[in-house]
């Protein structure tokens, strides 16, 4: 059996294990075996981080730097993550079960989020108001929050803890960052490249533990400003009650069951790959999965054989082989739902064209990918995001028939239209009701791209300038620029 590691936490600039030496064990999804072992924080370490970004945000260092001095610490920690990727990779990879390819591709790709806030950071500006009053020069400027806590996934978690302390740190905040509980590697590893980039003592923090008392103390403290939640709606409605108890503003991202439009116009050959690489890609275990196909009924039969053939050559097994193509699901949990509502599904009336069961010959916690096709709307698979390789079809017959069922959801985070007609593609993107609409391509993301939900796929944005805007608050400065002195009125201000 392999080593076991065993992971700290990252608090005020010191790598620490829990208070009470509480710790937990993560498991290799592609083996079942534990492979590392990470601290339970306490009530009390989570006040000890808070407390550690506190002081770092309002005695310093970090509030008396400049924004460009910021900007040159993202942009090192940027080189640094990029450098790192391949080992960084390799441990997402074992703790999660997401292929290595894509890990390592990704922790080499943001690193251009870093790049981004790097240079943004010394861009945000205030502006002088026309006021409607003599003798008064009015300014605004935008002023950092205070203490962010990012409430970190396991699914993308380099990726998410990138666009949340990016635009955080980059506008002057400081950051406590809880991992899953599900996976902490790769972030607890990545924290080691923090002190590395010149990031002072305190600034970024990463804690590890479940929700309760983990989640609940950090979201609830009183000197936390905002909250940053990816994850699942349950957990945000505590994280919501949770703010109740400081007031900080929150935002939300909480995943969805993405409408994946294929009409009859389109290039089959490119909508089905755009479909494979949208729901059997990380497993399905992505936020943004076009986990519900829709497809044109004059289409329809040739799209699902071209698709099938696919699916089920894909090559499915340990995720550190450079030849897998599908790794295993993180969870047992998540396993167990994706058997369980398919097998729901059949007994509604639908019809499985591959998959539907663990493959042969694997121990860890691989799904087959699966194609169910949907009789009507009202199966439930429609509307249940699985988090898994599960693709659920419907067919259509016009383009407000689909339109109606695309938004016949609770969630709103993203979705997909292959057409060749241009104008039906402004037309359809403006009308469902989605944060994020990809035309004749799908899961592509960029730093200069907002993300985010609507509906029951949360509020709020990340990437993007406007998100670093959203890590400040607006202060308004009135001046009086006359030399005569104020009268003693009481009426209304003039």
């Amino acid at each position: 059996m392999t080593e076991l590691t065993h992971f700290q936490m990252l608090i005020d600039g010191q790598w620490v294990d829990a208070s009470d030496g509480g710790r937990f064990d993560s498991i290799n999804p592609a083996t079942g075996e534990v492979w590392s072992t990470v601290p339970e924080a306490t009530e009390a370490d989570v006040n000890a981080a808070v407390e550690a970004a506190d002081r770092a945000f309002t005695e310093g260092p970090w509030s008396t730097m400049t924004p460009s001095e910021r900007g040159r610490c993202l942009r090192n920690l940027a080189e640094l993550l990029a450098g790192k990727s391949e080992e960084l990779g390799q441990i997402e990879a074992r703790d999660t079960g997401k292929l290595f390819a894509e890990t390592r591709w990704q922790a080499k790709y943001i690193a251009e989020y870093f790049h981004f806030y790097a240079g943004a950071a010394d861009k945000i500006a205030g502006e002088t108001l026309p006021i409607d009053k003599p003798d008064l020069f009015v300014f605004t400027s935008r002023e950092p929050l205070g203490v962010v806590a990012a409430v970190v996934p396991w699914n993308s978690q380099l990726f998410l803890t990138a666009v949340k302390i990016g635009p955080a740190l980059a506008a002057g905040n400081t950051v406590v960052l809880k991992s899953s509980e599900h996976a902490s590697g790769a972030m607890l590893e990545f924290g080691k490249l923090i002190s590395e980039a010149g990031i002072p003592d305190g600034v970024v923090n990463i804690i590890t533990g479940h929700g309760e008392p983990c989640g609940r103390a950090l979201t609830s403290h009183p000197k936390v400003a905002r909250v940053s939640f990816t994850g699942g709606p349950m957990s945000a409605q505590h994280v919501i009650r949770n703010s109740a108890e400081n007031f900080a503003e929150v935002s939300l991202e909480l995943g969805g069951k993405s409408p994946f439009i294929v009409f009859d116009d389109a290039d089959i050959d490119s909508a089905v790959n755009g479909s494979v690489g949208g729901i059997f890609a990380a497993s399905g275990q992505s936020c943004v999965a076009g986990s519900r196909v829709y497809l044109h009924e004059s289409i329809a039969d040739e799209f699902i054989e071209k698709m099938k053939a696919i699916a089920e050559s894909i090559n499915i097994g340990d995720p550190l082989d450079e030849s897998s193509q599908m790794g295993p699901l993180c969870t047992v949990g998540q396993l167990e739902n994706c058997e369980r509502e398919v097998a729901h599904a059949l007994t509604e009336g639908a019809t499985l064209h591959t998959g539907g069961e663990r493959p042969e010959g694997l121990d860890g916690l691989f799904y087959k990918p699966t194609m169910i096709e949907c009789p009507s709307q009202d199966l439930r698979i429609v509307d249940t995001e699985l988090f898994g390789p599960v693709a659920a079809i419907i067919r259509f017959t016009d383009e407000d028939e689909v339109i109606a069922m695309a938004n016949d959801t609770k969630h709103g985070l993203a979705a997909g239209i292959f057409t060749s007609d241009s104008a039906r593609s402004l037309r359809v993107s403006k009308k469902i009701k989605a944060g994020i609409v990809w035309v004749n391509t799908y899961r592509v993301i960029s730093p200069v791209a907002e993300f985010g939900g609507m509906k029951g796929s949360g509020y709020g944005r990340e990437s993007g300038f406007q998100a670093m805007y959203d890590y400040t608050r607006p202060k308004t400065v009135w001046m009086n620029t006359s030399n005569e002195p104020l009268g003693s009125s009481l009426s209304a201000p003039r």
